[in-house]
């Protein structure tokens, strides 16, 4: 059973119908690029369920924990929170990948038509979990995903030396100012953070989940904008401007851990036409006196109006704004 199960995992295409959280409605009715994506791995998760190997068997019985360790999503159209969105997962892992990888499609009824919302791509892994006291026992692996179990995901390489630091953070919490900081934003166009990571952060007790990046990756934008004097509530409230996200991708490098604190880096990168900015986010952890990156990612905003709770459209940056990106004196 479980080698027919693998054969279709690995080869057929699924489709489901999946409803965005209300959460992450939190430019009027439309769904923000978080949401987007955690329906996008809910996709990928009911994937494995619909082929007869469900991810929570998989670490019952197998001791594997489904993570994904990659995940790159185009939006093409903005989904509402009234959206019944049918989502096409497929499967594209080469002959000789040691990642599970898988085309995602998002479509959502507009106008009485179908029409393409998301594009993404998705990488994933299963990580044993070689904890003996948690688990007790393991069947084996079922046949067919051997390649696509790790003992650790990633696996980055020492980095530079830091400052040691001796201020400790409590669970949550987070600091502006630090040598290691000092050391990781000297003479970029970046704002920065350290974050000391929490429970509902991780998942399989201890490690910080995709998920878990998505949700920094959304606060770096906002600390970004604010700690340059163009909070998201200042400019909604004199302008009726609110961030869109157009492309957002995050790749894991390694492992970060609970109650580690994790530094968290926003960069600009590049301004397209006044129009779009794109931003690259990098996060640390110091292990032994040295840097060790656990992921890294990407991210295209624009600013948009939105009325009638849907309805929007981009507009240019002016003045303000495209000196705050740069990091200039308005």
């Amino acid at each position: 059973m479980s080698g027919t199960a693998v054969k279709a995992l690995l080869n057929e295409s699924t489709t489901v119908v999946l409803s965005p959280g209300y959460e992450g409605a939190n430019i009027g009715t439309i769904i923000g690029f978080k949401h987007v994506n955690y329906l996008v791995e809910k996709a990928v998760i009911e994937h494995f369920r619909r082929n007869g190997l469900p991810v929570g068997r998989l670490y019952e019985e197998n001791g594997l924990g489904f993570d994904i360790v990659d995940i790159d999503s185009r939006l093409q159209t903005a989904l509402v929170v009234d959206d019944q969105a049918s989502i096409e997962v497929t499967p594209n892992s080469k002959d000789d990948a040691r990642e599970l990888s898988f085309k995602v499609t998002i479509t959502v009824e507009r106008d009485g038509a179908p029409k393409k919302a998301v594009a993404s791509k998705v990488k994933a892994v299963l990580r044993y979990d070689e904890n003996d006291v948690r688990m007790l026992r393991r069947l084996p692996v079922p046949e067919g995903l051997e390649r696509f179990v790790t003992a650790r995901i990633g696996g980055s390489e020492p980095g530079a030396e830091v400052p040691a630091v001796t201020e400790q953070l409590i669970s949550g919490g987070s600091a502006e100012s630090d040598a290691v900081l000092e050391q990781l934003l000297a003479g970029k166009n970046a704002y920065g953070w350290k974050f000391r990571i929490p429970y509902p952060f991780v998942h399989f007790f201890e490690r910080l989940q995709m998920s878990g990046y998505l949700r920094l990756m959304e606060e770096a934008k906002h600390r970004f904008v604010d700690a340059r004097g163009l909070s998201i509530r200042k400019l909604l409230t004199e302008q009726n401007w609110i961030p869109a996200v157009t492309h957002s991708r995050v790749q894991l490098l390694d492992e970060a851990l609970l109650e580690e604190d994790l530094y968290v880096v926003y960069t600009v990168d590049n301004i397209f036409k006044n129009l779009l900015y794109t931003s690259r986010l990098d996060t640390y952890v110091v292990r032994d006196g040295r840097l060790v990156q656990t992921s890294t990612g990407t991210i295209t905003h624009a600013y948009g109006v939105v009325e009638n709770g849907k309805e929007g459209r981009l507009v240019t940056f002016d003045e303000r704004v495209l000196s705050a990106f740069n990091n200039e004196q308005a």
